[in-house]
């Protein structure tokens, strides 16, 4: 995973380097972005049906790719950051797991720019290359720096209205908030200390799967928002035990403002 994570970096950074002379074109990179998208997934489907015949796999473009091994299915999202990417600013990464019947076992985050490597495997722990990470362990929220993504562009209004409430009763709360366009980052950031927590709704399996393993194996929490199954809703809070009903306070206050108006 670690190899065909990296080969996908490779080209996405071969790409990424002409980003910013399309920038000036009339037609602009969009085109050209979606297939930089298309052919890091495939390199990636390539290499890992290879090394793993019979796995299946779910993808962010190419969507469910049933295998002959029913208990094994990959994870990938091979451009995650991608309207960064779009905009030329280098903070996007490669995102790979592993579900072994229904529970994921193994995630890799590459963020290329930096050519960090984040793996973490169930009972192995979480890592940085070689270093062990450790979640953060400030305990106090209005000292935490916390993530989030807001919704984007063609999203419900009521969506884009939550999100607001929610920000409203988490700013003054926390330390800071940090939006940076990467969920597989966030969370690894997380995973890493350098992010005390993380929230945001509607993601996707392939935003969230590595970086899940990546928190709960440097000791972290991870947990619906509103206590669902979180590969389903895509609705996502990591941080550390002490922080982490914390900041579900808020976020429950948060939606209280709807009903008090």
């Amino acid at each position: 995973m670690i190899a065909a994570a990296r080969a996908a970096g490779r080209a996405l950074a071969r790409d990424f380097g002409e980003v910013e002379n399309l920038q000036v074109s009339k037609k602009g990179p969009a085109d050209f972005v979606s297939n930089a998208d298309h052919r890091a997934e495939e390199i990636i489907y390539t290499q890992l049906s290879k090394a793993r015949p019979g796995y299946g796999f779910v993808m962010e473009e190419s969507g469910i790719v049933e295998g002959t091994d029913k208990s094994n299915k990959f994870i990938v999202d091979p451009l995650d950051g991608t309207l960064n990417f779009l905009h030329g600013q280098p903070h996007y990464a490669v995102s790979i797991a592993l579900e072994r019947e229904g529970k994921l076992l193994t995630g890799v985050v590459y963020d290329v720019a930096k050519n960090e490597i984040f793996w973490a495997e169930t009972g192995r722990g979480a890592w940085l290359e070689q270093r062990k990470l450790r979640v953060a362990t400030r305990t106090r929220l209005n000292e935490a720096v916390i993530a989030t993504g807001t919704p984007w562009h063609g999203k419900s209004e009521a969506a884009h209205t939550g999100f607001a409430r929610e920000l409203l009763a988490m700013t003054p709360a926390c330390a800071g908030i940090r939006r940076y366009g990467s969920a597989a980052l966030d969370l690894a950031w997380v995973a890493a200390g350098r992010f005390d927590g993380f929230w945001e709704r509607d993601l996707k399996p392939w935003d969230i799967a590595a970086g899940i393993v990546l928190v709960r194996e440097a000791g972290g929490a991870v947990q619906e928002i509103d206590g669902g199954d979180v590969m389903s809703t895509g609705s996502v809070l990591a941080s550390n035990a002490d922080l982490q009903p914390l900041i579900e306070k808020q976020l429950r206050h948060a939606a209280s403002f709807g009903k008090q108006s």
